[in-house]
C-alpha cells in the first residue's frame, strides 16, 4: 500500500476512535465536567453511586478519568455559566440533572455529549425530540416528574383524609415544575380539593409564600421539586413545619430534613444508571443513539417523626408499603 493512501485510512479511521482511545494518544485522560445543581454537601450521596458505578465500569477518578465538579446551588444564571465554562475546557461529557441544568448545558453546546441522571419530562421540556432515539447530543433518564404528581397527591390523602385545601408551591421559572404545578392542579381539581398556587423565583420569596399558605388555611403543602426548592429544601421544611403544615415532595432529601413525605425515583439509583451512559459515550457511542430511559426504582419516604409532631395518625398498612421509615 501506497505510504500516503495509508496515511489516509490511518486518518479516516482515528475519527471513529472512542473518546478514551483518542485521549490517551493526546496523552490525558478523558474529562468529565459534572453540573451539580445544588451544593456538594446535597448531592455527594448519590453522585458517590455514580463515582462508584464508573469505577465498576473501569473508570477509575485520577487515574484513568477525570472530574471536573461545579456547583449552581439551584440557581438558574449559574448554570448558564458552569455550562459554557466545560465548553470552554472542552470536556468530553457533561454530566448533570435537573431539567434547567440540562437546557443550560444544551444551549451552550450542540457538540459536547450530555447525560442527565434526572429531567422532569425530557418531551415536554424540548431536552429531547424522541425518547427512543434522541439524537443530538443529548440523552440520559425521566424522572416522571409529571407522570408521578397524581400519584403522589394521593399519597398525601391517604395520609391526611380529611384533605379538603391544598397549597401547592413552584418555581415558576422550572418548565418542569410548572408541568408537575399543572398536573396537581387538574388531579385536585378532579377530586374536588380547593388549590391555592404559590410560585417562588428565589430563595427570598419562600418565607412569604409559606406564611401566605397559612393565611389560606391549607391542610398540606405539596411542593413541586427543581434545584432551586432542593437548595433551599431546609428552609422550607422549618417553615413548614411552624406552620404546622403536613407536606409532600418528590425528593427523600426532604423527608431526610424534617419533610413528612416523599414518592419519587431512588437517584442513587439514576445516578448509577447514569454512569453507564456516560461509559457507553466515552467508548465511542453517540448520545443520540443512546435511548431514553425511565426509572425502575422508587421511594415512599415518610418521616413519623414529623407526623407525631404534626398529630398525624398514619395507617399501620401505609408505614408496610413504605420503602423507609424515619423515626
Amino acid at each position: 500500500m501506497k505510504r500516503r493512501k495509508f496515511i489516509a485510512l490511518l486518518g479516516g479511521a482515528a475519527v471513529g476512535w472512542p473518546l478514551a482511545a483518542r485521549a490517551q494518544q493526546a496523552g490525558k485522560s478523558p474529562t468529565i465536567g459534572y453540573l451539580g445543581a445544588n451544593t456538594s454537601s446535597i448531592e455527594s450521596y448519590f453522585l458517590s453511586a455514580f463515582v462508584q458505578r464508573l469505577r465498576e465500569l473501569g473508570w477509575i477518578e485520577g487515574r484513568n478519568v477525570t472530574i471536573e465538579y461545579r456547583w449552581g446551588q439551584g440557581r438558574n444564571e449559574r448554570f448558564a455559566e458552569i455550562a459554557a465554562e466545560f465548553v470552554r475546557l472542552n470536556v468530553d461529557v457533561i454530566l448533570t440533572s435537573g431539567t434547567a441544568p440540562v437546557m443550560a448545558a444544551k444551549q451552550a453546546t450542540s457538540v459536547i455529549p450530555i447525560v442527565f441522571a434526572t429531567a422532569g419530562d425530557p418531551i415536554s421540556t424540548g431536552i429531547v425530540s424522541n425518547l427512543a432515539r434522541p439524537g443530538g447530543n443529548v440523552t440520559g433518564l425521566s424522572l416522571q416528574q409529571t407522570d408521578l404528581a397524581t400519584k403522589r397527591l394521593e399519597l398525601l390523602r391517604e395520609v391526611i383524609p380529611g384533605l379538603r385545601r391544598l397549597a401547592i408551591m413552584a418555581h415558576s421559572g422550572a418548565p418542569a415544575a410548572v408541568l408537575e404545578m399543572n398536573e396537581v392542579e387538574a388531579a385536585a381539581d378532579t377530586l374536588g380539593l380547593s388549590v391555592e398556587i404559590f410560585k417562588i423565583r428565589q430563595a427570598e420569596d419562600i418565607a412569604p409564600s409559606v406564611f401566605e399558605v397559612l393565611k389560606d388555611r391549607a391542610d398540606a403543602l405539596f411542593v413541586c421539586t427543581d434545584p432551586l426548592v432542593n437548595t433551599n429544601r431546609t428552609r422550607i421544611v422549618t417553615l413548614a413545619l411552624g406552620a404546622r403544615l403536613p407536606t409532600m415532595y418528590q425528593l427523600r432529601d426532604h423527608v431526610e430534613v424534617g419533610g413528612l413525605m416523599s414518592y419519587g425515583p431512588n437517584l442513587p439509583d439514576q445516578f448509577r444508571r447514569a454512569a453507564g451512559f456516560v461509559d457507553k459515550i466515552l467508548r465511542g457511542t453517540k448520545p443520540g443513539d443512546i435511548p431514553v430511559e425511565q426509572p425502575t426504582k422508587f421511594d415512599l419516604v415518610i418521616n413519623l417523626t414529623t407526623a407525631k409532631a404534626l398529630g398525624l395518625t398514619i395507617p399501620e398498612s401505609f408505614l408496610l408499603r413504605a420503602d423507609e421509615v424515619i423515626e
